[in-house]
C-alpha cells in the first residue's frame, strides 16, 4: 500500500487552533485532551512558525515498538497507527517513547489515547475532523501521496529526525519555497 497521511502546509496555517477543537469536540474528548494540537515554534532568527501536530502514523512507530501488550499497533491494510483501549493497560509506555508527543493517558478512561486518523470517517469517503475544520486548508489528508512538487516529510528544527519513525506526514514550512527555487 502507498503511503496515506496528513498533509501540513505551515506557511498558510494561522493557528487558529480550529483543527484541533474540531477533533477534541468529534471524539469526546476532556478539557485540556487533545488528539491534534496548534503551537507556534521556534524555527531560528527570532522567528516563530505555526504547527498543527497529531499522530504521524509512523511506518516505524516508537509508540508500537513500545506497547508491551499490542494495544499499540499499525494497521498495514489502513496505513495507519491504531489503538485497542481494550488490550491495553495504562502503562504510558507509548506515551514515553512517541518523539511526537502525540498519545497521551486519558483521564477518564485511563488508557492510552491518540489521533485514528478518523480511520471510520474516511471509510465512508469524509475528511478527518480536524481537516474539515481547517478554514485555510493547512490541513489535508493524503490518499495517495500528493503530485504537487514542494511536499517534504515531515522535518522541522523542532522535530525529531524522521529517520526514526519514518513519519506518513507530509509538510512544508516557511522557507521552504525559496530552497526550491534556489536549488
Amino acid at each position: 500500500m502507498e503511503k496515506v497521511g496528513f498533509l501540513y502546509n505551515s506557511t498558510v496555517c494561522i493557528a487558529c487552533g480550529a483543527c484541533q477543537l474540531a477533533c477534541q469536540g468529534a471524539h469526546g474528548l476532556g478539557s485540556g485532551e487533545y488528539f491534534r494540537r496548534v503551537v507556534l515554534r521556534p524555527v531560528g532568527g527570532g522567528k516563530e512558525t505555526a504547527f498543527s501536530g497529531g499522530c504521524n502514523h509512523c511506518a516505524h512507530p516508537a509508540c508500537v515498538a513500545a506497547c508491551p501488550t499490542g494495544a499499540m499497533y499499525r494497521d498495514e491494510e489502513k496505513g495507519v497507527v491504531l489503538h485497542d483501549d481494550g488490550r491495553c493497560i495504562g502503562c504510558g509506555c507509548c506515551v514515553w517513547n512517541c518523539p511526537y508527543g502525540a498519545v497521551s493517558l486519558s483521564a477518564t478512561a485511563g488508557v492510552a489515547q491518540k489521533c485514528d486518523s478518523c480511520v471510520d470517517r474516511r471509510s465512508q469517503g469524509l475528511e478527518p475532523f480536524c481537516v474539515a475544520a481547517c478554514p485555510m486548508g493547512a490541513l489535508r489528508w493524503r490518499d495517495p501521496p500528493p503530485k504537487e512538487p514542494g511536499w517534504k516529510q515531515l522535518s522541522a528544527p523542532f522535530l525529531p529526525e524522521p529517520g526514526r519513525t519514518d513519519p506518513s506526514t507530509m509538510a512544508r514550512f516557511p522557507g521552504e519555497e525559496e530552497e526550491e527555487q534556489d536549488g
